[in-house]
């Protein structure tokens, strides 16, 4: 439609005009906001009451004073009445004479927005033949009279009532188009099952939930929709919720390895029948992640509290057994006796060594996930794992399809991959045989890490227990920590860890990690540098700019306060270590006391036992230099 240069306002205000029909409309407030000219002239109004905004309530008022209503005794009540009535937004036809003798039919609609649309007809032409035909007809009857008048009164009536039907089914029409369309935008599937268990809505999210289910599942029954097993799990829920029960469960889909959290409830209104169950199911794989890894951090932090105390105590202890044994060893003691003391001694240091492990696993430890290529960190763990394994094992690893570059702590995994690698050696033990290693992604939500050997497998009891600290069926020649190692350095990822054995014989152990990518570059911003070293201020800054990111430079933290005000600015890059009073991590507690403030990436070259950088961690993603542009680009993905 070509572009019009005169307003619109002036052409529907002609448009108005041009009508027969007087035509008001009065707002939520009851102010007047349209109106045309046949609706000042017909009731004769003030300039004031015909103008934008002129009261409702005044208008009433002048037109009882007035006497278009009548005589009344107490006029304030007869406004109070006729206003009273209008705020109830009720659509109502009438048809009254006036004082001058003219009658006139008044059709009032309510608008969707709230308020009023008012129609005056002047119906006296049709008043005048109805009498005329009841004064000349001496054949008709008064009776039929007065029933025809009734009838073409209750046609009119019935014209305003069509025109409000139709009027509210349009608006059903737009309402529900508005809520389909609502439905379908969210990032959930929106279901609706009968009492059958038959699907009679949904919002054909199903599939990107849940992957590999139909989207058109309207009149499939749950188990058609979801398969045997996953229907298995809901059943329950859906049978409560026909009962009057909701309720929500979390579970995981095998074939996908996503998490699933679904609500279920009673389609009931009021104290009616139950007639169905609504159901809401959200993929909350990465909250799920992050909960387990939040999760187990927790643990780490109270296992910490629970055993420094004792260990504390129990290292005390073996210094002084070691020094007990140490002036045993300096006398003159007989052979037996020299190996008891060998032995205690022996013991001891193994005590020592236990309590180094414990502390790995209970002590604070930082992920450090960096951009990783797991091809080439396959081919390092054959390399660091070939070495260790006798004659008659061999190590397979494969990846069947490419995996691009992930943040992971590669460190930490190496560590996990080489101890299971390791309790598969000992399982096949010298009979021989084949440890596989298979690295695979699932959906674009978890790295896999599958580990499996021609061994005997898992007993029952390692199946159940495996994972507990101090657990091991390898009788006095294991400390029980190796899996339990693997099992927190995994859920301290997010990750998820689950033993098993192979249907042909031999242990089986899912790694499963986060797949998140580092190639995944933060989108283009304005980035606020702030670096005192002039050439590592231009080197970062080449970096952000072939990055496709703006930049502007601070070289202390209170000219980069000046600067944070600027429009626009997403993100501030901050050296730890800046001149001046305020530095780095002042910097970053005045952003976190600031309502919108921008994101912010502390640098520093402090190591890692640092205090200040500990401070820092605490406060913002730290990226250690030195760093090269995959990994600024990595950090800056990561945190955005």
């Amino acid at each position: 439609m070509p572009e019009r240069d005169e307003p619109l306002e002036p052409l529907t205000r002609a448009g108005l005009n041009l009508i027969q029909q007087a035509l008001s409309i009065y707002d939520s407030d009851l102010k007047l906001a349209v109106w045309n000219r046949r609706f000042r002239e017909m009731f004769d109004l003030p300039e004031r009451l015909a103008s934008s905004g002129a009261d409702f309530t005044e208008t009433i008022r002048y037109l009882v004073e007035r006497g278009e209503y009548g005589p009344v005794e107490d006029a304030d009540e007869a406004v109070r009445i006729r206003v009273a009535a209008a705020r109830t937004f009720q659509p109502h036809y009438m048809e009254r004479e006036r004082p001058s003798g003219r009658w006139i039919s008044v059709e009032g609609a309510p608008l969707p927005q709230g308020g009023w649309v008012t129609v005056y007809t002047d119906i006296t032409e049709i008043k005048l033949q109805e009498s005329l035909l009841r004064a000349r007809s001496e054949v008709l009857s008064g009776e039929v009279l007065a029933h025809a008048e009734r009838l073409a009164q209750a046609n009119r009536a019935l014209a305003a009532t069509n025109a409000a039907l139709e009027e509210a089914q349009r608006e059903l029409t737009e309402m529900e188009a508005r809520t389909r369309l609502t439905t379908e935008m969210m990032p959930a599937h929106i279901a609706h099952v009968g009492r059958d268990l038959r699907y009679t809505y949904s919002n054909r999210r199903l599939s990107q939930v849940i992957p590999g289910r139909p989207s058109d599942i309207l009149g499939l029954t749950g188990r058609e929709a979801l398969g045997e097993g996953l229907f298995a799990r809901i059943r329950p829920c859906l049978l409560r919720a026909l009962e009057g029960e909701a309720s929500v469960l979390e579970f995981s889909d095998e074939d996908s390895g996503s998490r699933i959290r679904a609500a279920f409830t009673p389609d009931r209104t009021g104290d009616g029948p139950i007639n169905g169950v609504y159901i809401l199911s959200m993929d909350v794989t990465a909250e799920t992640q992050a909960r387990e890894a939040l999760i187990q951090t927790r643990k780490r932090e109270l296992t910490a509290q629970l055993t420094s105390g004792l260990a504390h105590d129990f290292a005390n202890l073996l210094t002084v057994i070691l020094g007990l044994q140490g002036r045993l060893e300096r006398m003159d003691l007989p052979e037996e006796g020299r190996q008891l003391v060998a032995a205690t001694v022996a013991a001891a240091r193994r005590g020592g060594g236990l309590l180094d492990q414990i502390a790995s696993i209970s002590g604070k430890r930082a992920l450090k996930p960096t951009a990783t290529e797991l091809a080439r960190f396959l081919a390092d763990l054959r390399l660091m794992a070939g070495p260790t394994l006798p004659e008659g094992v061999a190590l397979e690893i494969a990846m069947p399809e490419p995996i691009p570059p992930v943040m992971l702590d590669a460190g930490g995994l190496q560590d996990a991959a080489l101890n299971l690698i390791l309790n598969a050696r000992d399982a096949i033990g010298p009979a021989g045989g084949t440890i596989r290693l298979t690295a695979r992604p699932v959906r674009d939500a978890w790295i896999e890490i599958l580990v499996e050997d021609d061994g005997p497998g898992f007993t029952e009891a390692a199946l159940e227990r495996a994972l507990d600290p101090f657990f091991t069926t390898k009788g006095g020649m294991g400390s029980g920590l190796g899996l339990s190692m693997v099992y927190d350095q995994i859920k301290l990822a997010g990750g998820t860890v689950r033993l098993g054995n192979r249907p042909g014989g031999g242990a089986a152990v899912q790694l499963r990690l986060p797949l998140r990518r580092a190639d995944e570059a933060a989108p283009p911003m304005l980035v606020l540098l702030v670096e005192d070293d002039p050439d590592i201020r231009e080197t970062v800054r080449g970096m952000l700019r072939a990055g496709g990111h703006s930049v502007i430079e601070a070289a202390s933290a209170d000219e980069a306060l000046t600067l944070l005000d600027l429009p626009g600015v997403e993100l501030v890059l901050s050296d730890v270590n800046l001149p001046g009073r305020l530095s780095g991590i002042d910097l970053a507690e005045a952003l976190a006391g600031r309502a919108g403030a921008a994101r912010l990436v502390l640098m520093t070259s402090l190591p890692a036992g640092d205090a200040r950088r500990a401070r820092a961690e605490t406060l913002a993603p730290v990226l250690a230099k030195p760093f090269d542009a995959a990994d600024l680009a990595a950090c800056l993905g990561a945190s955005a």
